[in-house]
């Protein structure tokens, strides 16, 4: 017999973003933040660095849900090898929307899947091409005083205001918002038996 206990994610995130992308899929989740300092390391590359990112996240909350499944994320924008994460002021949002104008960059989103009691983890990542049409000075100073460029990777939402930035994209849409929705629930279905429906 089936088991219909209905099936809880724990999302090892305080992304708005992340919660909405999920819960618009009627997922039930128990939201748990965490905060790890996003440092580099001096020879990781982009990719690693964000699959290490991820994996540290998830793994801080599923030590207290060893019978659930966690799922963390995180997202970075990335240009000729350099990482943007989130600004820090708005002195620093102003030189990374000065930086990706006119220009394309990749977004990549690396998430984690852990279930601890059955010793299984899962990391994934997924990269999305954006191309920034060729920003005005006037431009980016409104974007910077709407205040939503503070908060999010690369300066920018794609879902939001920072719209009128992006010229063209190539990938996953959701994966620049701050989830691959599609990739994470194949690998849901995979490796948790989640199905929608």
């Amino acid at each position: 017999m089936a088991d219909q206990t209905p099936f809880l994610l724990i999302l090892a995130s305080g992304s708005p973003r992340r919660k909405a992308l999920l819960a618009d899929i009627n997922l039930s989740l128990k939201i748990v933040s965490t905060e790890v300092p996003e440092i580099p390391e001096r020879t990781e590359t982009a990719l690693s660095f964000s699959k290490r990112m991820a994996r540290r996240k998830t793994e801080l909350v599923a030590a207290f849900y060893p019978d659930h499944w966690v799922l963390g994320a995180d997202t970075i924008v990335v240009l000729d090898k350099r990482i943007f994460g989130k600004p820090s002021h708005s002195r620093e949002a102003k030189k990374f929307l000065k930086a990706l104008s006119g220009k394309t960059h990749r977004v990549i989103t690396s998430f984690c899947l852990i279930h601890r009691s059955r010793k299984t983890t899962v990391t994934r990542s997924v990269s999305t091409r954006v191309t920034f049409k060729s920003l005005s000075s006037q431009e980016i100073d409104w974007y910077i005083r709407t205040g939503e460029p503070l908060d999010k990777a690369g300066a920018y939402a794609i879902q939001g205001k920072g719209a009128f930035c992006v010229a063209k994209i190539h990938g996953s849409y959701t994966n620049v918002v701050g989830l691959p929705v599609t990739e994470v629930l194949e690998t849901l279905g995979k490796y948790a038996g989640f199905r929608l429906g």
